[in-house]
């Protein structure tokens, strides 16, 4: 069973949210709170696989919520809520700790897929979002570059790009033809080059330094 958390201040996306995850055998609702500071205590007591968080919450936001439950329970795997207008804040969650994102007029299949993974603690990335992403963070870098530069192999490039979109271990082994510990060696050492603990944030920073925006 993957037990799952929703924090979201409306009322009506967490009686949503519930009455589609209670459909699944696999999930189990375990808590529901109306801000980050309630989900913390929630996660603490009830310690949950998953928890779906919005961004934009009263008292403590959800980005606040992700930075503190990161430290405090890094096993927990967070999933971003959010709406259209708000990249700026999924890329800076993406690198608080949080292990992917999903709109909240996702469907369910989405819905489902991407809460598996978060428990797998893989990343499933939205193409469509993700191409929005990159194209902001490439604007962003050609207009304030920090002079920092990382440099990634070409095999680790190809590790990366397919992560950006979405391939797991064993998929990504398979493409380019190595075993998946290798896959997880080249990620090893990707992320300590970006100095980030895992797929999203690596997607985000490596996103921020330019190194998709060709993928």
């Amino acid at each position: 069973m993957i037990r799952i958390l929703i924090a979201d201040d409306h009322l009506i996306i967490r009686q949503g949210l519930r009455l589609i995850l209670e459909t699944e055998n696999d999930f189990e609702l375990v808590g529901e709170a109306c801000d980050g500071a309630e989900a913390l205590n929630l996660c603490r007591e009830l310690n949950p696989h998953v928890v779906l968080m919005d961004l934009r919450m009263p008292n403590m936001d959800g980005l606040t919520a992700i930075e503190k439950l990161h430290k405090e329970q890094p096993d927990i795997a967070v999933v971003i809520l959010t709406t259209f207008n708000e990249d700026e804040l999924m890329l800076r969650g993406l690198q608080a700790g949080a292990c992917g994102y999903l709109l909240k007029d996702t469907d369910r299949a989405r819905l489902f897929a991407t809460i598996r993974a978060a428990a797998r603690r893989e990343t499933l990335l939205q193409p469509d979002i993700m191409a929005r992403l990159l194209s902001r963070m490439e604007s962003q870098t050609q207009a304030d570059q920090s002079g920092e530069t990382v440099s990634l192999t070409e095999r680790e490039q190809e590790v990366l790009a397919s992560v950006a979109r979405g391939e797991r271990s064993k998929e990504i082994a398979a493409y380019l033809g190595i075993s998946e510990r290798t896959v997880k060696a080249h990620l090893a050492s990707i992320y300590q080059k970006l100095d980030v603990d895992s797929r999203a944030a690596a997607i985000a920073v490596a996103s921020q330094r330019g190194l998709l925006a060709d993928n």
